[in-house]
């Protein structure tokens, strides 16, 4: 009987940043479920226990690990702990973000500048530099990219100026890796509930406008954009890197 390539993965180790809520806990325990063990990642140890246990309750390794991905020197430890306390790193989800929204161009503060280009960008940059010696062939990094990198608007700008840097560094970290047999890949999500989404969208009828927008008629839930993270961590997409996968809904 010919088998198509398989979505599990046994056997190896992920880790996931941003982690403890949203899409980074949806990802991590769906690598879990997908027979991974997995590294835990967001800014405390105390946030990132209860997704550590829930792997584990699947009978799954999992560790919690607090670090600000916009750190240079948490990125490093980040990544030590990773190798050291799981023995192997296999995959890579550069999934944590923030997206404040200024004012105006002229509203945008230093300050919130810096935050959103050191957690979208430089964080994501310096755990792929990091990691990516030590994937093995086979290895997997996941850029979580958004929709507005490539449709931005004043309100997003510098999010989306973040973003673009993140699918520009996808293509390049995808060259720079892909002679080791590692692959770079990034989802470029549309609109999926998270809290923050949910506050910009306070009302149902504001919801229904949204949706309407979109080919499909609705706002997807995090549990969607799991498995095209599966597809790209596993070996079922073992030819494909440097791709921007657009997962919008239409």
């Amino acid at each position: 009987m010919v088998t198509g390539p398989s979505l599990r993965l046994d056997g190896k180790v992920a880790l996931v940043t941003g982690a403890s809520r949203g899409l980074g806990r949806a990802i991590a325990l769906g690598f879990a479920a997908a027979g991974a063990d997995v590294v835990v990642s967001s800014r405390t140890d105390q946030a990132c226990e209860p997704v550590a246990t829930e792997i584990r309750r699947q009978g799954r390794r999992a560790l919690a690990v607090g670090a600000h991905v916009g750190d240079w020197g948490d990125c490093e430890r980040l990544v030590d702990r990773a190798v050291g306390e799981l023995g192997r790193l296999d995959v890579l989800v550069n999934n944590a973000g923030i997206a404040p929204v200024p004012p105006s161009l002229a509203g945008v503060t230093e300050a919130l500048f810096d935050k959103t280009v050191a957690v979208n960008l430089k964080g994501p940059l310096r755990l792929t530099g990091l990691a990516g010696p030590r994937l093995p062939p086979g290895g997997s990094v996941i850029n979580i990219s958004s929709k507005a990198s490539t449709h931005p608007t004043p309100h997003t700008v510098v999010y989306a100026a973040a973003k673009a840097g993140l699918n520009a560094l996808t293509v390049a970290a995808a060259q720079e890796l892909g002679p080791r047999g590692v692959r770079v890949d990034a989802i470029v999500c549309g609109s999926f509930h998270t809290d923050s989404f949910d506050r910009s969208i306070p009302t149902p009828e504001l919801a229904e406008q949204f949706a309407a927008r979109i080919a499909l008629g609705r706002i997807a839930t995090p549990d969607e954009i799991v498995g095209t993270a599966l597809f790209l961590a596993s070996d079922a997409s073992s030819y494909m890197t440097g791709a921007l996968l657009t997962l919008d809904g239409g």
